[in-house]
């Protein structure tokens, strides 16, 4: 008996499973089983494979063809997995050596003209290969420069099933196929943009999107209509630093999943996702049947959420959001698997005042009756607002500030955001923090981190009297830390925490 075997990649969420895909051809009536918990488009693949294969003059109708993907208790999806049965049927018609493709990880779909196609996942599917110790990867064209974001990796391809095959078939001894063509992997840089200079006035929204930067704080936005907000919110990635290279991997593995990765090479610019507020809770957050895809909020991992017209979601999309942004990370459950996706954003919330958007100062255009303003102020108290570092309002540009010089520029403020975050890192790096955003509430409020009692005077009130939970005092604490490290100083003061006091409760009632 002669089996043909070659290697594929299980993906749940952006983790995968090396699968050992077999194919044995019996005697008997034809037939073309894939087993090991196939969805339909995979069961699709046996007759995509089969033309495929008539298209190069091989044969797979005249006997039973058997397809076992191991470990077959776990649910596998997708059209990436054509190729390698394509390729484990042929080693087991023994058109090409069983040994050649062996350890190879072949993750692209067929056409029905033999054609190699892209597949979406190609990213985390290259990286679980990676990590399970295999060195050689076949993808299709479109995805060779995919792959080549992953260091240590041999990556071939081949314009169609035949071609792939008679570079096999030419194979001798210890040789490997040939890798593919060099392509140009400059990092992606942000051309000329947006920049915080075209911001007129704002002075202190624009000091809360600093603050923002530099601790990884999240951050709200209430003012009326025409004020900024939209405008401060898309400058915030231009004063965060750059990603690493394993940061921008992370992220590239989520879009992948949906086929956002860029052309050229790793984007280091951290992702902006904005989405729109009719937008569901598996939009938002994750979710989908039978593909379980991820949702904004890990698209815009290691990047920031932008959630305009705020009130406008729905409560459970809203609600939705609570879990992921204390964790990190959203979980999907399933009958037969949990899917994990990373979740680590700054949320950004932009809201009006009151329906109608007029409800400032003295209110005197707002057309809006008073339990219509209380019950939109109400879609975003409680628990959500809770876990806001920053909430500031954004009063109307007035003729004064237009005419105002230009502010200070991204660069000059990313320069000032860089060395805060450089003094946050050499403080908690010994702990495994990176920003004041990450360090737990209880570290803050115990020595030797604890600020003495004429520092914290003003926030120890705010929770005596009950303006402030302790989740509120927490992130009062790591905002003056933020103030502290732009300052330039080794501890917050009173007036740092002050200042942290002042932005959590502005405007509207501590939740």
């Amino acid at each position: 008996m002669t089996l043909g075997r070659t290697r594929g990649v299980a993906l749940r969420g952006v983790s995968g499973t090396v699968v050992e895909v077999e194919c044995f051809i019996g005697q008997g009536l034809p037939a073309f089983e894939i087993g090991g918990l196939p969805d339909t488009a995979l069961r699709q693949a046996a007759q995509r494979v089969r033309a495929a294969a008539a298209g190069m003059g091989e044969s797979l109708n005249q006997r039973p063809v058997m397809v076992n993907l191991s470990p077959a208790a776990i649910p596998k999806q997708g059209t990436a997995y054509d190729v390698s049965i394509a390729v484990a049927a042929l080693a087991a018609n023994g058109v090409l050596r069983a040994e050649a493709a062996r350890e190879v990880v072949h993750v692209a779909e067929l056409g029905l003209d033999g054609r190699l196609r892209h597949v979406a996942g190609v990213l985390p599917a290259v990286l679980a290969a990676r990590r399970a110790g295999h060195r050689h990867v076949v993808v299709a064209p479109d995805d060779v420069a995919e792959a080549r974001l992953v260091e240590g990796l041999r990556v071939s391809t081949a314009t169609t099933l035949e071609e792939l095959v008679g570079a096999y078939r030419g194979l001798r001894g210890g040789d490997r196929l040939p890798e593919a063509a060099d392509q140009a992997l400059a990092p992606v840089v942000p051309g000329p943009g947006r920049d915080l200079a075209d911001v007129s006035g704002q002075t202190e929204a624009r000091l809360a999107l600093e603050l923002a930067a530099a601790g990884g704080h999240h951050l709200m936005l209430t003012g009326p209509p025409g004020s900024g907000k939209t405008m401060l919110a898309e400058r915030l990635v231009t004063i965060l630093p750059r990603l690493t290279a394993d940061e921008a991997l992370e992220s590239l593995a989520v879009r992948s999943l949906v086929g956002e990765v860029p052309d050229g090479g790793l984007d280091v610019v951290p992702p902006f996702v904005a989405p729109h507020h009719s937008a569901s809770v598996p939009a938002l957050v994750g979710g989908g049947s039978p593909h379980v895809l991820p949702g904004a909020l890990s698209r815009a991992h290691r990047g920031v959420l932008f959630l305009d017209e705020a009130a406008e979601f729905t409560q459970s999309a809203l609600q939705s959001l609570r879990q992921p942004l204390e964790s990190g990370r959203v979980v999907i459950a399933r009958a037969r698997q949990q899917v994990v996706f990373p979740a680590r954003v700054q949320l950004v919330l932009a809201a009006n005042p009151c329906p109608c958007g007029q409800a400032w100062g003295k209110g005197l255009g707002c057309r809006c009756r008073p339990t219509e303003r209380r019950a939109y102020a109400a879609r975003l108290s409680g628990p959500l607002v809770d876990r806001v570092d920053l909430q500031v309002d954004v009063p109307p540009v007035t003729l004064a500030s237009l005419g105002e010089g230009a502010g200070e520029s991204s660069a000059a403020v990313a320069a000032r955001v860089r060395e805060a975050r450089s003094a946050q890192a050499a403080r908690w790096r010994e702990h495994g923090w990176r920003l004041n955003s990450d360090v737990p509430g209880q570290v803050l409020r115990r020595a030797p981190w604890r600020l003495p009692a004429e520092a914290t005077a003003a926030v120890d009130r705010a929770l005596d009297i009950g303006d402030l939970t302790v989740r509120g005092y927490d992130r009062v604490l790591r905002v003056a830390w933020t103030c502290a490290d732009l300052r330039g100083r080794e501890r917050p003061d009173r007036s740092d925490v002050g200042r942290a006091l002042l932005h959590r409760t502005r405007g509207r009632a501590a939740a």
